[in-house]
């Protein structure tokens, strides 16, 4: 288990900055490779593929478990085989390290 999995989300406080893109793209590396930043960093994002129904929306019920328990919640775009993972934190209008402990806890149920 990476060292970001086993972190745990902070509150943010508005106000606060995003993460600088240097520093977004340092903690990209420590996800999976399907990770990817969007063009201003302000975002992360990943596609999920799945065989069926069935086993998109067990992923989907276990994403949504963790962002409960994080309080920290991504934006999703689900269809029969496939999810598409949008991570950013509105309260800094970008990226926080909330954004990569979550997405390192998803890389945890897509090995499973």
């Amino acid at each position: 288990m990476s060292e970001l999995a086993q972190r745990r989300c902070k509150p943010c406080e508005g106000g606060t900055p995003p993460l600088p893109q240097e520093r977004a793209r340092a903690l990209l590396k420590e996800l999976d490779a399907q990770w990817k930043l969007s063009d201003e960093a302000r975002a992360l994002k990943r596609e999920f593929r799945f065989r069926d129904f069935y086993r998109t929306m067990s992923f989907v019920n276990a994403l949504a478990h963790i962002a409960n328990i994080e309080d920290h919640h991504p934006d999703l775009e689900v269809g029969y085989n496939y999810c598409r993972v949008t991570f950013t934190t509105h309260a800094v209008k970008g990226l926080s390290d909330n954004d990569f402990v979550c997405a390192a806890k998803v890389d945890q149920i897509a090995l499973a």
